[in-house]
Protein backbone atom coordinates (compact mmCIF):
# COMPACT_ATOMS: atom_id res chain seq x y z
CA UNK A 1 0.00 0.00 0.00
CA UNK A 2 2.81 2.41 0.83
CA UNK A 3 4.31 1.80 -2.62
CA UNK A 4 1.05 2.98 -4.27
CA UNK A 5 0.92 6.06 -2.06
CA UNK A 6 4.55 6.87 -2.83
CA UNK A 7 3.97 6.40 -6.58
CA UNK A 8 0.81 8.55 -6.45
CA UNK A 9 2.63 11.22 -4.48
CA UNK A 10 5.54 11.26 -6.98
CA UNK A 11 3.11 11.39 -9.89
CA UNK A 12 1.30 14.30 -8.22
CA UNK A 13 4.60 16.16 -7.66
CA UNK A 14 5.65 15.50 -11.27
CA UNK A 15 2.27 16.81 -12.51
CA UNK A 16 2.54 19.99 -10.40
CA UNK A 17 6.11 20.67 -11.57
CA UNK A 18 5.13 20.04 -15.20
CA UNK A 19 2.12 22.34 -14.84
CA UNK A 20 4.21 25.10 -13.25
CA UNK A 21 6.86 24.90 -16.00
CA UNK A 22 4.20 25.08 -18.71
CA UNK A 23 2.44 27.96 -16.97
CA UNK A 24 5.75 29.82 -16.63
CA UNK A 25 6.49 29.37 -20.36
CA UNK A 26 3.04 30.58 -21.40
CA UNK A 27 3.03 33.56 -19.03
CA UNK A 28 6.57 34.64 -19.96
CA UNK A 29 5.67 34.39 -23.69
CA UNK A 30 2.54 36.48 -23.21
CA UNK A 31 4.28 39.10 -21.08
CA UNK A 32 7.17 39.58 -23.51
CA UNK A 33 4.81 39.62 -26.50
CA UNK A 34 2.28 42.00 -25.00
CA UNK A 35 4.73 44.39 -23.37
CA UNK A 36 7.55 44.27 -25.92
CA UNK A 37 7.97 47.49 -27.85
CA UNK A 38 6.62 50.94 -27.14
CA UNK A 39 3.57 51.70 -25.07
CA UNK A 40 0.25 52.17 -26.86
CA UNK A 41 -0.67 55.82 -27.29
CA UNK A 42 -3.76 56.42 -29.38
CA UNK A 43 -3.62 59.21 -31.97
CA UNK A 44 -6.54 61.64 -31.97
CA UNK A 45 -8.79 61.90 -35.03
CA UNK A 46 -7.36 65.40 -35.67
CA UNK A 47 -3.79 64.03 -35.74
CA UNK A 48 -4.82 61.14 -37.99
CA UNK A 49 -6.44 63.63 -40.36
CA UNK A 50 -3.25 65.72 -40.48
CA UNK A 51 -1.10 62.64 -41.06
CA UNK A 52 -3.33 61.56 -43.97
CA UNK A 53 -3.23 65.10 -45.38
CA UNK A 54 0.59 65.28 -45.22
CA UNK A 55 0.94 61.77 -46.67
CA UNK A 56 -1.13 62.86 -49.69
CA UNK A 57 -2.13 59.26 -50.37
CA UNK A 58 -3.07 58.45 -53.95
CA UNK A 59 -5.54 55.65 -54.74
CA UNK A 60 -3.75 52.34 -55.13
CA UNK A 61 -0.67 53.31 -53.15
CA UNK A 62 0.65 50.82 -50.63
CA UNK A 63 1.04 52.15 -47.10
CA UNK A 64 2.42 50.86 -43.82
CA UNK A 65 1.78 52.00 -40.27
CA UNK A 66 4.59 51.05 -37.90
CA UNK A 67 3.23 50.11 -34.48
CA UNK A 68 -0.34 50.32 -35.72
CA UNK A 69 -2.02 50.09 -32.31
CA UNK A 70 -5.78 49.72 -32.65
CA UNK A 71 -5.76 50.32 -36.40
CA UNK A 72 -7.36 53.75 -36.75
CA UNK A 73 -4.60 55.12 -38.99
CA UNK A 74 -4.61 51.94 -41.11
CA UNK A 75 -8.36 52.38 -41.56
CA UNK A 76 -7.94 56.06 -42.48
CA UNK A 77 -5.27 55.20 -45.06
CA UNK A 78 -7.53 52.53 -46.59
CA UNK A 79 -10.40 55.04 -46.69
CA UNK A 80 -8.04 57.41 -48.56
CA UNK A 81 -7.64 54.74 -51.26
CA UNK A 82 -4.49 52.94 -50.15
CA UNK A 83 -3.86 49.28 -49.68
CA UNK A 84 -3.01 49.81 -46.03
CA UNK A 85 -0.90 47.55 -43.84
CA UNK A 86 -0.24 47.88 -40.13
CA UNK A 87 2.48 46.14 -38.15
CA UNK A 88 1.82 45.57 -34.47
CA UNK A 89 3.59 43.34 -31.95
CA UNK A 90 0.86 43.34 -29.28
CA UNK A 91 -1.53 40.45 -30.06
CA UNK A 92 -4.46 42.09 -28.26
CA UNK A 93 -4.07 45.24 -30.39
CA UNK A 94 -3.81 43.11 -33.54
CA UNK A 95 -7.09 41.45 -32.62
CA UNK A 96 -8.69 44.84 -31.87
CA UNK A 97 -7.39 46.30 -35.15
CA UNK A 98 -8.76 43.42 -37.18
CA UNK A 99 -12.10 43.81 -35.42
CA UNK A 100 -12.12 47.54 -36.20
CA UNK A 101 -11.23 46.87 -39.85
CA UNK A 102 -14.09 44.39 -40.11
CA UNK A 103 -16.50 46.89 -38.51
CA UNK A 104 -15.37 49.50 -41.07
CA UNK A 105 -15.97 47.03 -43.92
CA UNK A 106 -12.39 47.32 -45.16
CA UNK A 107 -11.33 43.66 -45.37
CA UNK A 108 -9.17 43.29 -48.47
CA UNK A 109 -8.08 46.95 -48.26
CA UNK A 110 -6.73 47.20 -44.72
CA UNK A 111 -4.57 44.60 -42.99
CA UNK A 112 -2.86 44.41 -39.63
CA UNK A 113 -0.04 41.93 -39.20
CA UNK A 114 1.15 40.51 -35.89
CA UNK A 115 4.79 41.15 -36.63
CA UNK A 116 7.80 43.04 -35.41
CA UNK A 117 8.33 45.90 -37.89
CA UNK A 118 12.12 45.55 -37.56
CA UNK A 119 11.72 42.33 -39.56
CA UNK A 120 9.87 44.02 -42.45
CA UNK A 121 11.48 45.29 -45.66
CA UNK A 122 9.73 48.55 -46.50
CA UNK A 123 10.82 48.71 -50.16
CA UNK A 124 7.33 48.02 -51.53
CA UNK A 125 5.63 50.84 -49.63
CA UNK A 126 4.84 54.31 -51.00
CA UNK A 127 3.97 55.79 -47.59
CA UNK A 128 5.08 54.77 -44.10
CA UNK A 129 3.60 56.30 -40.96
CA UNK A 130 4.98 56.10 -37.46
CA UNK A 131 4.16 57.31 -33.97
CA UNK A 132 7.37 55.98 -32.52
CA UNK A 133 9.33 56.87 -29.48
CA UNK A 134 12.56 58.85 -29.33
CA UNK A 135 14.96 55.97 -28.69
CA UNK A 136 14.00 54.11 -31.93
CA UNK A 137 14.10 57.06 -34.31
CA UNK A 138 17.82 56.98 -35.14
CA UNK A 139 17.82 53.27 -35.99
CA UNK A 140 14.47 53.55 -37.77
CA UNK A 141 15.82 56.44 -39.84
CA UNK A 142 18.72 54.30 -41.05
CA UNK A 143 16.41 51.37 -41.81
CA UNK A 144 13.94 53.46 -43.80
CA UNK A 145 16.61 55.38 -45.73
CA UNK A 146 18.15 52.05 -46.72
CA UNK A 147 14.92 50.23 -47.61
CA UNK A 148 12.46 52.77 -48.99
CA UNK A 149 12.21 53.38 -52.72
CA UNK A 150 12.87 56.80 -54.22
CA UNK A 151 10.13 59.37 -53.51
CA UNK A 152 8.57 57.26 -50.75
CA UNK A 153 7.09 59.34 -47.93
CA UNK A 154 7.35 58.92 -44.19
CA UNK A 155 4.96 60.73 -41.87
CA UNK A 156 5.92 60.85 -38.21
CA UNK A 157 3.68 61.91 -35.37
CA UNK A 158 5.62 64.01 -32.86
CA UNK A 159 9.00 62.22 -32.94
CA UNK A 160 11.64 63.34 -35.43
CA UNK A 161 14.52 61.63 -37.17
CA UNK A 162 17.85 63.00 -35.90
CA UNK A 163 19.62 63.38 -39.27
CA UNK A 164 16.82 63.52 -41.81
CA UNK A 165 15.36 67.00 -42.23
CA UNK A 166 11.59 67.02 -42.77
CA UNK A 167 10.27 68.24 -46.12
CA UNK A 168 7.22 69.66 -44.37
CA UNK A 169 5.93 70.13 -40.84
CA UNK A 170 2.45 70.84 -39.56
CA UNK A 171 2.16 71.21 -35.81
CA UNK A 172 4.00 68.13 -34.52
CA UNK A 173 3.51 66.05 -37.66
CA UNK A 174 6.57 65.65 -39.89
CA UNK A 175 6.76 64.64 -43.55
CA UNK A 176 9.97 63.09 -44.87
CA UNK A 177 10.59 62.25 -48.52
CA UNK A 178 13.30 59.88 -49.66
Amino acid sequence: MSFLLTAAFLFFIFFIVFFLICAYKVISFLITTVFYGAFFAKSTPKIIEKMIFLADIKPGEKTADIGSGSGELVIAMANAGAKAHGYEINPFLVWLSRRNIKKAGLQGKAFVHWKNFWQIDFFEFDVVTVYGISYIMKTLELKLKKELKKDAKVVSNYFTFPNWPPAKKEDNIYLYIK
